[in-house]
């Protein structure tokens, strides 16, 4: 399984070598995979054939259920392919293309994550400026934002693989995809040096956007405590936030969750298993989530169903 050339190929770990539960895996994924499809994809459309909900939350949301196909899609159909052929091969291009899809699309769930933690916060704490300023050119630019801040992780991530790759002919990754931080692991970097870029990239886009969404929720909970309105009416307010929060919580759950089990585990398949709540039941679950706890989602759906039959 060697290269005659010098370009080096990656072998992804098996999350199972028993014959009969990869068969179980194989149906799993996939059903998991259509589901975050159909999903996502009636969050798109019950957005965009309800203007009514052609408001900045749902601008965000429709961005955020493309995000989460394009998250779900660039790991899932390659694991599902690797499952039914038993060859868990990438070649270099293949695993860089991968990686590259990978952070864009988990860096942007998660600044779009902040971006609407920060639209609810003008919504309830600024009403009266809602609309001013959270006007579509201030909305683009945000959704623009978030691509430009994916890109520049990226950069970060080939400046440093790049530089300090050590080119094999074969090489195992401990994870069932090409994780940015196994594959990080590749490039001899010195401790003191890998430290730094490690702290730099959790700081960065991980630490900044949380901070953010705590912050917009500490204010709006001082708002609606603040507010003399009844308890119902708090709760009416509170309750637009809820799915976000729901989301939210789930997202950096599972992060967080991955990101401590692979210093507390030394077992790649613990790690890749892990890795399978952050990569595949985030997105999954997101747009129900959604449509579950959200009065207009479920309206726009009822509509949606009523004219179909």
């Amino acid at each position: 399984m060697r290269n005659s050339t010098s370009v080096p190929e990656f072998q992804f770990i098996q999350l199972s070598e028993d014959p009969d539960l990869q068969i179980v895996l194989f149906g799993l994924f996939l059903f998991m995979y259509l589901l975050a499809l159909c999903g996502n994809l009636l969050i798109i459309l019950t957005v965009s054939s309800d203007s009514h909900l052609h408001t900045p939350m749902y601008f965000f949301l429709f961005n955020l259920s493309i995000v989460d196909i394009g998250f779900i899609s660039t790991t899932v159909p390659t694991l599902i392919v690797d499952i039914q052929t038993h060859f868990q091969v990438i070649s270099f291009v293949g695993c860089l293309t991968q990686m590259s899809l990978f952070i864009i699309f988990a860096s942007m769930d998660d600044i779009l994550l902040a971006v609407m933690a920060y639209d609810r916060f003008v919504a309830i704490c600024h009403p009266l400026y809602y609309q001013v300023i959270m006007n579509p050119s201030r909305c683009g630019i945000l959704l623009l934002g978030s691509f430009l801040l994916s890109l520049a992780e990226l950069l970060m991530y080939y400046a440093a693989i790049l530089n300090f790759f050590d080119c094999e002919d074969f090489i195992e990754i401990s994870n069932f995809f090409c994780d940015p931080s196994e594959v990080l692991k590749l490039a001899h970097f010195d401790p003191v040096t890998n430290t730094i870029f490690r702290f730099s990239i959790a700081t960065l886009f991980g630490l900044l956007p949380m901070s953010g969404i705590i912050f917009s929720y500490f204010k709006i909970v001082s708002s609606i405590t603040r507010s003399p309105s009844s308890s119902s009416g708090k709760h009416r307010t509170f309750s637009t936030c809820g799915s976000h929060l729901s989301i939210v919580c789930l997202f950096y759950g599972t992060g967080i969750g991955v990101y401590f089990s692979s210093f507390l585990s030394h077992s790649p398949l613990n790690n890749a298993v892990a890795s399978v709540m952050y990569t595949v039941v985030t997105p999954m679950l997101n747009p129900f989530l959604y449509s579950l706890r959200n009065k207009d989602i479920k309206t726009s759906l009822r509509k949606i169903f009523n004219r179909t039959l």
